[in-house]
């Protein structure tokens, strides 16, 4: 019994090793202002994943993005962004004055992480779970560009994903939203 026990341990290491039980609860960043972020009390609630840029044609989809957080931001929706500077330096600033780009010229109100890389030799640990099936078991899904939208469900694995130019409030991610069904 005790070769039983030690074995599944074992095997259970190895699976969260190569990533296949990871989920979205087992990540941690820092929030746009230096906090510790801990994704694991999104636990129960669908989350969209962005990353973001304040000098891109789609940076106007900071304003549907809050829109989309006022409808359905609460107990079963949320939405977290992160600014990062892959494409084109299209995200040159500081944190500081991200953050202050946001809610002056946008209201946004959802979580903002600090800036990281969505891709390259630096990407972030999320994101390289977002983006490579071996490490989410679903979908490879790199990056191609800024507003690239990552769909969580309830119980913190990856659904899908959304091209950067798909608005946020399109009826499919609307109806992900409504009913977890994502066509």
């Amino acid at each position: 019994m005790k070769t039983i026990s030690f074995f599944l341990l074992f095997l259970s290491g190895v699976m969260v090793a190569m990533g296949q039980n990871t989920d979205l609860y087992s990540f941690k960043a820092k929030s746009i202002d230096g906090q510790v972020y801990d994704f694991a009390k999104l636990k129960g609630k669908k989350v969209m994943i962005v990353n973001t840029a304040s000098k891109c044609g789609l940076t106007p989809q900071y304003e549907n993005l809050q829109k989309l957080f006022e409808l359905y931001g609460g107990e079963d929706f949320t939405i977290v962004g992160f600014p990062a500077n892959n494409f084109g330096k299209q995200e040159p600033g500081t944190n500081s004055e991200i953050s202050e780009f946001c809610t002056i010229n946008y209201g946004v109100k959802f979580q903002m992480m600090e800036k990281i890389d969505v891709r390259g030799d630096n990407i972030n640990p999320l994101y390289k779970w977002l983006t490579q099936k071996s490490e989410n078991g679903k979908i490879d899904a790199p990056v191609t560009w800024n507003f690239q939208k990552f769909l969580i469900d309830e119980k913190g694995k990856l659904v899908g994903y959304a091209p950067p130019k798909e608005k946020p409030g399109s009826k499919r991610l609307v109806d992900w939203i409504k009913t977890g069904q994502l066509n």
